[in-house]
């Protein structure tokens, strides 16, 4: 079996979106910028590490506001091509879009990450967001690996990743540093709490 990773872009503020995150604006008003490295201006290193997660990743784990947000943006083909279980309160039948079928979860995180490794065969988990699914899955110490994409941008506010969290601390060897004009990338393995 593979491992379970974080992998989220953050700004220099620490925030993963901006405020007024709805279903025209899925990262805030104005927080489409924190996704340029990937998208508008990337340059070999941050084209290397998107394609690391998705060859890396048998199935990844999302939160339902990232699912609600997201759909509408990740094209007919899904844009995942493996499963994503979706953690959520709310229950709805397995949605498939192209090759990527969305899972929905209604028990906990900890049952979504075990529901995605056994998909994920000997390949690794993706746990990629939003802030509170990040936050959960540190809390129920499900994640070997913290990979964080720094923009090089000031938010100001919206939401923060490691905001108000539960979890005690944990300790982090940094295996990675990799920059581009637009982000830093870090990448750090879990040693314990």
């Amino acid at each position: 079996m593979g491992k379970t990773f974080i992998d989220i872009t953050m700004s220099i503020d620490g925030f993963v979106a901006a405020e007024g995150v709805d279903l025209a604006h899925p990262l805030g008003n104005g927080g489409d910028c924190i996704h340029d490295w990937i998208f508008k201006n990337s340059d070999a290193t941050d084209r290397m590490i998107v394609q690391e997660m998705f060859l890396s990743a048998g199935a990844f784990v999302m939160g339902r506001r990232t699912f609600d947000v997201g759909e509408a943006h990740w094209g007919e083909d899904g844009t995942f091509h493996v499963p994503c279980f979706v953690v959520t309160h709310r229950r709805r039948q397995t949605f498939t879009k192209g090759q990527t079928s969305f899972i929905f979860v209604v028990d906990s995180i900890r049952t979504a990450i075990e529901m995605a490794k056994v998909a994920a065969g000997d390949k690794d988990v993706c746990v990629m967001g939003g802030a509170s699914i990040v936050q959960q899955a540190l809390e129920a110490g499900v994640v070997d690996e913290i990979r964080i994409h720094i923009a090089s941008l000031l938010l100001g506010t919206g939401t923060r990743l490691f905001e108000d969290t539960d979890s005690p601390p944990l300790n982090l060897v940094r295996t990675r540093v990799l920059s581009s004009p637009t982000a830093t990338h870090l990448s750090f393995r879990v040693v314990g709490r």
